[in-house]
């Protein structure tokens, strides 16, 4: 259970985020709303993946995670450059957390 309220934060999180590009500083209504509920839905479930999973572990992959699917999809669908270097650090990333849940952080 507490692995799919993570989940489900990291996508609140990452929409948010990807709502925020298109808010143009929150001058734009509609994206603007959008962050903000993301954001809300996005903490409301980490919260409550917290009652499961060590804080640690929780924030680890919500961060980790998170960041990699923002830097993919700026890549993928908002024209930003894709770059051997970025794609490894990427990759660092995503290996960081699976590296930190194999060691214990639970």
């Amino acid at each position: 259970m507490g692995y799919g309220l993570l989940a489900a934060a990291i996508a609140a999180e990452v929409a948010g985020t990807t709502a925020m590009k298109y808010s143009e500083g929150f001058s734009r209504l509609w994206p603007s709303l959008l962050t903000v509920a993301g954001y809300l839905l996005a903490f409301t479930l980490l919260a409550q993946t917290l009652k499961t999973l060590s804080v640690g572990t929780a924030y680890a992959i919500w961060a980790g995670i998170g960041t990699a699917a923002v830097a993919g999809i700026g890549m993928l669908f908002l024209g930003e450059s894709a770059s051997l270097l970025k794609v490894s650090g990427i990759a660092l990333v995503i290996a960081g957390v699976v590296v930190l849940n194999l060691g214990g952080a639970h």
